[in-house]
Parts: structure tokens; sequence; C-alpha cells
């Protein structure tokens, strides 16, 4: 039996990884994460995954207003030892960064997307949003997988604690007035 080589890179300095470690490590697996001063690998996506991230990439990027950009699966570096990879992101457009960029800001966000998945369920549902509610990116979405259907959990800053408050629990139609106006037919994913 034939083992690799264990990379050096793999072996976490002390103190742990920091975010400019993302773009410095070599070789690493596409869409990996900084959650915590721990690299963390993602296992192959869902078509559900693939599906919702299409779907709501079109829908915002159709409704949002000029002053706004969506991104796909880029990181946002929330501090030192923080730099998740939400499925989608949207941002203010004048902290949209040239073709190099490789990392948004917290406060260039104004809107983060995950879509759970089976290996990535307590980050999306826990970890993820704690840290961006303290961050204090105002708007953050937890889209669920129900028979084949997203159930789109939406979720607003408190200024005053940093935490979320559970603002509605959207399954066939996510209309909403912030932060923009919008209207998005979910049952769409079946015609994808």
């Amino acid at each position: 039996m034939n083992v690799e080589p264990f990379p050096q890179w793999l072996r976490p300095p002390p103190g742990g990884f920091v975010a400019e470690d993302l773009d410095r490590l070599p070789d690493l697996p596409p869409h990996t994460e900084l959650v915590d001063g721990s690299l963390v690998f993602v296992s192959p996506q869902a078509k559900f995954h693939m599906l919702v991230i299409t779907l709501f990439d079109s829908g915002l990027r159709r409704l949002a207003p000029d002053h706004l950009r969506v991104r796909r699966e880029m990181t946002v570096t929330l501090g030192r030892d923080q730099r998740p990879e939400p499925g989608l992101i949207v941002i203010q457009a004048e902290r949209d960064g040239g073709p190099e960029l490789t990392s948004y800001g917290a406060d260039d966000v104004v809107l983060a997307v995950e879509v759970v998945s089976a290996e990535s369920r307590t980050r999306d549902r826990e970890r993820k949003p704690q840290l961006y509610a303290r961050a204090g990116i105002a708007h953050f979405w937890r889209v669920e997988n129900a028979d084949g259907r997203p159930v789109v959990y939406v979720y607003e800053l408190d200024p005053a604690t940093k935490t979320y408050a559970l603002t509605g629990i959207h399954h066939d139609r996510l209309k909403l007035t912030v932060p923009f106006d919008m209207d998005i037919d979910l049952t769409e994913i079946d015609r994808l």
C-alpha cells in the first residue's frame, strides 16, 4: 500500500493559519476556507447546492440595484483567522476590487448566503452566522434542502448585540424589501 507523504503545508503553524495563508499555500484544493484558524476542505458539491447557487445568482443579479454586485464562491476576510467562503455574497459596487482580488472584507458585504450541505451543517447553521454577525454583515440567508426545494431562512443583524434575528422563513417565494426589493420564485429550481 502506497501512502502519499503528508504535505508540509497542511501542518498548522504555531497559532494556526491566518487569512493570508489561503493566498500563499501551494496546491490548496478549490474552495478551501479558514474557520477559527483551521483549514476547511469542502466535499464535492451536490446538485442541489449548485442549483440553488445558480437560482440566486441569476435572480439577485437581475434584481440588485446599480450600487450592488453579486459574487459567488468568494472568500470574505472576517478577521486574522477567519476567511469563510459563502455560496453567494452581495457587495457594495464601489468596494469591488480588480481581477486579482481573492477575498472581500466584511465591510464590503451587504448579504452572505450559505447553502447547507450534509458535511457543513454545523458550520453553516451555527459557526458561520456567528462570524458574519460579529463582523457586522447586515443580512444573512441560510438555505436548506426540503425534498429538493430550497427553504430560505432570512436573518437581519441586530447591531446592538451583533447577533442575527430571524425575520422570515420562505418556501415557494422569496419576497423581500431588504437589503433591496426582490421577488424570487423558489420553485424555479425545478426548471433549472
